[in-house]
């Protein structure tokens, strides 16, 4: 799609010789966003309240318009302009490696950002599902990584594909859907990581097998450019990469796990502590009775 791209000024010259307004501008792109909404990563529904509650929570008072801004290189970054609404909000740098900034390199050692999802799983992190129609928008917040849902289907591939090859070839735009996907990547190693996130409402695929989207995400993002320390989630992934570090939580999630993780098992550690209560003072009232026989 990035190859076989026209500017934009060329379409709409060329459609308003056709509708006799040569001067017309903004119609190419009105189109291109309605060809492209099947391709939309997302598709989660949002009442009038949530979203105005959205959109004040980003400082807006306007609903962001992807066509208000006629300087759109061609139809595939329009569309991409409408995927990021307002963008990300700039946020200070946090340096996860001192050395990475030095060059930008295609290696996927210097792609991770955080641990997958089973590794944060045992780390007691928590999965929700954010309810909102910016899929970038990912949050975290008490031990709770809210990431917003996605739609995986058949063209998605070929979407992440063009738009990080957009990125890549130009940096003034940003790197906001590499971001993303790299993200994803460091999330998603194994199917069990996709079934978790499918179970949680954050994934709904149309392909054939969770492997087929692991494989989707492990892949996409090979030979890709890219500065962990030049990034939207990197303060996102130190405070994930702080909870994680943290002894307590990987300890409190492994006692949940083992003991609180049924009904069964909680009923079994009750007993067991009103068990070790009983046989204490058993053998207090024992020994109180041995030594003062009179009392």
């Amino acid at each position: 799609m990035l190859e076989n791209q026209l500017p934009l000024f060329v379409l709409d010259r060329l459609l308003g010789l056709q509708l006799g307004d040569p001067e017309q501008k903004g119609q190419v792109a009105k189109l291109a966003l309605i060809f492209f909404d099947l391709l939309m990563p997302t598709d989660e529904p949002l009442t009038k309240i949530d979203r105005n509650r959205l959109e004040s929570s980003l400082g807006q008072t306007q609903t962001f318009d992807p066509l208000s801004d006629l300087g759109g290189l061609h139809c595939l970054d329009v569309f991409r302009r409408s995927l990021l609404r307002s963008g990300p909000k700039p946020e200070p740098r946090i340096w996860i490696k001192k050395s990475s900034h030095r060059n930008r390199v295609a290696d996927k050692r210097r792609q991770q950002l955080i641990h997958c999802v089973t590794e944060l799983k045992a780390a007691g992190v928590k999965f929700r599902k954010r309810k909102t129609d910016r899929f970038w928008d990912i949050k975290f917040e008490n031990g709770t990584l809210e990431i917003p849902r996605l739609l995986i289907h058949d063209g998605t591939k070929s979407l992440f594909l063009n738009l990080i090859a957009f990125e890549q070839c130009h940096f003034d735009c940003g790197n906001d859907i590499t971001t993303y996907v790299i993200f994803l990547d460091n999330l998603i190693n194994a199917p069990e990581d996709v079934g978790y996130l499918q179970y949680c409402g954050i994934i709904e695929h149309w392909l054939g097998s969770d492997a087929e989207v692991a494989d989707l995400f492990n892949r996409i993002c090979q030979e890709v450019v890219f500065d962990i320390n030049d990034s939207y989630l990197s303060r996102l992934s130190e405070d994930v990469n702080r909870y994680y570090n943290h002894k307590w939580n990987t300890w409190r999630a492994s006692l949940k796990h083992r003991y609180f993780n049924n009904p069964w098992a909680v009923i079994s550690l009750l007993a067991a502590v009103v068990l070790l209560l009983l046989t204490f003072a058993q053998s207090f009232y024992a020994v109180y009775a041995y030594y003062w026989p009179n009392s």
